[in-house]
């Protein structure tokens, strides 16, 4: 009877336990004013505790919604959740404080944050030396991250991030034409001649201020001749001299009898 009783006991404290009827641990932050809440979160954040700066931010936003802290911590949450690798989260942050406080005299950075979160260097030179096709890539990020730049520079000209902005959309606009290009001469090599040509008119189309446009209308040119598509090829040519009479492209075909695009 007596063991029975202490087994009675144990699988009650069990399953109380189970229930999450006994007292949880306390929890560190209660009675924590707004301002200790604010720098706790911002030591962590400086510390790359990122989790734990989040879970600061969260705290102090809820238990001080109209304090002088709890809009700029829906900022802070939003750059510790990039930095934690967590773009989507980061994006929905940004997105929500954009939505809350669209006169915000922060909500600039706000935007230059929804450019960061989604550039990628490694579409660029670093791209070139990864082991990864670029046939491989997704450039749906890159184009997203365009986008929000381009919003930040319409919307707020005179920012401070601008500038960087600029910078930015620049190297995207590069990176995203030489991928184009990359795909457009893999399609090349295999004989798809018409693919060549559409993925090289998307570049000349979507990028035309990029270096890689004169590549590009070199592809066109080839690809429609291929394909024995005379008036496409002609045009495509005629755009191409007017664009970059001195092109490297035309030195092979000169004091030749075929026509520059065979010779190569």
């Amino acid at each position: 009877m007596r063991s029975l009783a202490v087994i009675t006991t144990l699988f009650l404290v069990a399953l109380i336990s189970g229930c999450g009827l006994l007292p949880e641990d306390k929890d560190e932050t209660v009675g924590w004013s707004a301002n200790k809440l604010y720098a706790e979160a911002k030591e962590a954040l400086s510390d790359g505790s990122y989790e734990r700066a989040i879970k600061y931010f969260e705290k102090l936003e809820s238990r001080y919604p109209y304090g002088r802290y709890a809009q700029q911590a829906q900022i802070e949450i939003a750059y510790a959740y990039w930095k934690d690798q967590e773009p989507a989260a980061a994006l929905a942050a940004c997105d929500r404080f954009i939505k809350l406080h669209p006169n915000h005299p922060n909500v600039d950075y706000v935007y230059y944050l929804r450019g960061l979160i989604n550039f990628n260097e490694d579409l660029g030179l670093l791209g070139s030396i990864s082991n990864q096709d670029m046939t491989e890539r997704d450039p749906k990020g890159a184009r997203e991250s365009f986008e929000a730049f381009r919003e930040l520079v319409t919307r707020f000209p005179d920012s401070k991030y601008t500038p960087d902005a600029i910078l930015r959309m620049k190297y995207l606009v590069n990176a995203l034409a030489s991928l184009e290009l990359h795909v457009a001469r893999y399609y090349m090599k295999r004989g798809a001649y018409l693919a060549a040509a559409n993925r090289a008119q998307y570049a000349v189309l979507n990028y035309p201020e990029a270096p890689a446009t004169e590549e590009a209308l070199f592809i066109m040119v080839k690809a429609y001749d291929a394909l024995g598509l005379n008036d496409l090829r002609d045009d495509a040519e005629r755009v191409m001299r007017k664009n970059f009479p001195s092109s490297e492209y035309y030195v092979r075909g000169l004091e030749r009898k075929e026509p520059w695009w065979k010779l190569w």
